[in-house]
């Protein structure tokens, strides 16, 4: 991590020239070190005693929820001293049940509210948490990897393998995201591609070893069932000191959000506070995962609402309040979740629900609701990865021709290639309908995914193209906006609630799903006029939400069908027919059409406000023309292969840098481009670990989230 001088609010100009006030990182809008800390002692103890005090009364009500008849009377006779069965009863259900899961609650909430104000003073950014840098998917990654290669470590073993996890996540996020005082849409897209990196993962682990981690989908939404107090006890020791030390460090935190150089001038040790405040935040929630599974954006909502409530009470914003203040949150925030979810649900259905499904979606509220709050400028316009020189014409041709090459290659390649490989003789054999009954069944089901992939492949990148421009953000793409997770919900929703799994019902479906999302997004986003960097930070937090919802839906469904779905979520031709194809290819044809038309619009669109309008272009009612159709894109692809990350964001840049800038010229390299990584990641997830396969998306994330990375490094350099 490196240090930075923090930024004061002045101004700079925009894209266009005009000048923009900068964000102050110091301000959450009230983020510590805004300036010098207020309030007196007895108005902390009042404002810690009010949250101890609801805290105790949601406590209260968590044990009386549960699925068996004991109540507020059994309760009290066992309080009481009294020796009845149904005492008896009542100590066995308190004991073995309800207060394993209330202290699992306790402890996993005090630990990431506690997690989360610390990330968020060490960055100065009011987005940072254990989820949004990552810190979370790299403590289940590195948990799920023990299970599935049936790695044998002593329990205490396992705790640690989740910090190191979290540790090096967090760290490269910060690393690539610039550290402390950055720029938020940078911090929050570097940790969400991170995530997203470590999900994809996660996710080829679950499919390969389905037997090996067995209950670990649930389980990694975030569960409070325990089956005893043991673990809870083991986890104590470690939240608490973990806690003390974060306290410790009080004094040093409030000093750090005046700014570094203040900061050291009053003898604070900058570097080595923030290292020490990143490992005990991923000691935190490395033990919150350890005992739960990860439950979302409880450290993100925590030391919100209690920076929110330092209006009324301002000694919250002393840190030697606000941690244990958002301590206090975090556990009454996974408290009353889980009390909603057995009070909307019943006890019986609650029992498989995640109780880190209900904390992401709020989660997800939160973070749309400071994204629309934001000033960020953004992480950059231009990153020197995708330079926007001029190209020649001839060269132009050539990457072209080269690119279509390629793609006919791959289309030859993944019809060869599988659990069998076949010849060139044979698919000329199956071309004239004379092939073995073999041979023939085995190019009658390649066929159509491969050309699924390839298809959906160009879309996507095409997609990525018209959002990329519109938005005049470089780093955006039709997953990060919100787009694919709610075409992905719609399917899911199609699927598990109405039992509808024909082609049409799913195509419907997708598109509409994929239309609202960006109709939610785009108005969310609005605010007289489209603001890029909110656009995408608002898309984040819609994304985040669909994954949720998605995820509730797929453990309420047929147990027997949710490895199928959610096998195709994570980016599958799997049994994919010709009528999942052919809309995809009539609407890559359409939109394509409809981009030759616009080249000159999008050109413009992707310089700035101001631009378009002088030379005459209606410029929102083409900005969105051009995201819807980027938005029946991508949700038309999600039928065809699932949801798929990164391919919107990589081909656009390559051909960017390999033809310029021009649209006239990069997006239909882009959409070559994109049809050649889709393609060959769907060949490589069918052969690599035949007869399993690996998920076309898994294998693309994989892939993608290095040249991200790579991205965000090279635009920081700027």
């Amino acid at each position: 991590m490196t240090n930075h001088r923090t930024p004061t609010r002045s101004a700079r100009p925009d894209a266009s020239g005009s000048p923009v006030p900068e964000a102050e990182p110091s301000a959450v809008e009230a983020l510590p070190g805004g300036g010098r800390p207020r309030g007196s002692r007895p108005g902390a103890v009042l404002a810690l005693a009010v949250l101890t005090v609801a805290l105790v009364a949601a406590s209260l009500a968590h044990l009386l929820q549960g699925t068996s008849g004991v109540g507020l009377a059994e309760f009290a006779g066992l309080l009481t001293g009294s020796g009845s069965s149904a005492a008896d009863a009542a100590r066995d259900i308190l004991t073995g049940s309800r207060l394993p899961r209330l202290a699992a609650g306790l402890a996993v909430g005090s630990s990431l509210g506690v997690a989360g104000a610390l990330l968020q003073s060490i960055t100065r950014n009011p987005l940072a948490a254990p989820d949004t840098l990552a810190v979370t998917a790299g403590s289940f990654f590195a948990v799920t990897a023990v299970a599935a290669f049936g790695l044998a470590v002593p329990l205490w073993a396992s705790g640690a393998v989740a910090v190191a996890g979290g540790l090096a996540a967090a760290g490269l996020v910060l690393l690539v995201g610039g550290g402390g005082g950055t720029s938020t849409t940078r911090l929050v897209l570097a940790g969400s591609a991170v995530a997203l990196a470590l999900q994809s993962g996660t996710s080829a682990l679950l499919v390969l070893f389905q037997q090996e981690t067995t209950g670990l989908f649930s389980w990694g939404s975030g569960s409070l069932s325990q089956l005893g107090i043991d673990a809870f006890a083991r986890a104590l020791p470690v939240v608490a000191v973990a806690t003390a030390g974060a306290l410790l460090l009080s004094r040093r935190l409030d000093l750090l959000g005046i700014g570094d150089d203040s900061a050291r001038m009053l003898g604070v040790p900058v570097r080595r506070t923030r290292v020490l405040g990143v490992v005990l935040a991923v000691v935190l929630t490395a033990t919150s995962v350890t005992l739960a599974g990860p439950i979302g954006f409880v450290g993100l909502c925590a030391p919100v609402i209690a920076r929110l409530l330092a209006r009324v009470a301002p000694s919250l914003l002393r840190h030697v309040v606000l941690l244990p203040a958002a301590g206090l949150l975090g556990a009454l925030i996974v408290l009353v979740a889980d009390i909603v979810v057995r009070l909307v649900l019943g006890a019986e259905q609650a029992i498989a629900i995640p109780t880190g499904v209900v904390t992401t979606i709020a989660g997800a509220v939160v973070l749309v609701a400071l994204a629309r709050r934001t000033r960020d400028a953004g992480p950059t316009r231009e990153p020197p990865a995708a330079p926007a020189r001029p190209r020649s014409r001839g060269r132009f041709r050539v990457v072209l021709a080269v690119a279509l090459v390629a793609v006919a290659s791959v289309v030859l390649l993944g019809l060869l290639a599988g659990s069998r490989w076949l010849l060139t003789g044979d698919i000329l054999l199956w071309l004239q309908g004379q092939a073995p009954p073999l041979i023939a069944a085995a190019l009658d089901e390649r066929a159509p995914r491969v050309l699924a992939a390839v298809l959906a492949g160009g879309a996507i990148a095409l997609a990525g193209c018209l959002v990329q421009s519109t938005t005049r953000n470089p780093l955006a793409e039709p997953g990060l906006i919100g787009i694919t997770g709610g075409a992905g919900l719609a399917a899911v929703v199609v699927v598990t609630l109405a039992g509808a799994v024909g082609g049409g019902a799913m195509l419907l479906a997708a598109v509409a799903g994929g239309l609202a999302a960006f109709a939610v997004v785009y108005a969310l986003t609005w605010r007289g006029g489209l603001h890029a960097d909110r656009l995408v930070l608002v898309g984040i937090g819609t994304w985040y939400g669909t994954t949720a919802l998605t995820t509730f839906l797929l453990i309420r469904s047929d147990p027997w069908n949710t490895p199928r779905i959610y096998t195709w979520l994570s980016g599958s031709t799997y049994g994919r027919g010709w009528d999942q194809v052919l809309p995809v290819a009539v609407a890559l044809v359409v939109v394509a059409l409809l981009a030759g038309v616009l080249n000159r619009e999008l050109d413009l669109l992707a310089l700035d406000e101001d631009t378009p309008r002088l030379v005459g272009v209606p410029l929102e009612r083409v900005r969105l023309l051009v995201l819807a159709a980027a938005a029946v894109l991508a949700a038309l692809s999600v039928v065809a292969v699932g949801v798929v990350a990164f391919v919107g964001l990589v081909a656009p840049h390559a051909a960017r840098a390999l033809v310029g800038a021009r649209s006239a010229r990069s997006i239909p390299v882009a959409v070559a481009l994109g049809a050649l990584l889709l393609g060959l990641a769907d060949a490589i997830g069918r052969t690599v670990v035949a007869p399993a396969q690996v998920p076309a998306g898994i294998v693309v994330a994989l892939i993608g989230t290095p040249y991200f990375i790579y991205l965000l490094a090279r635009s920081r350099a700027s």
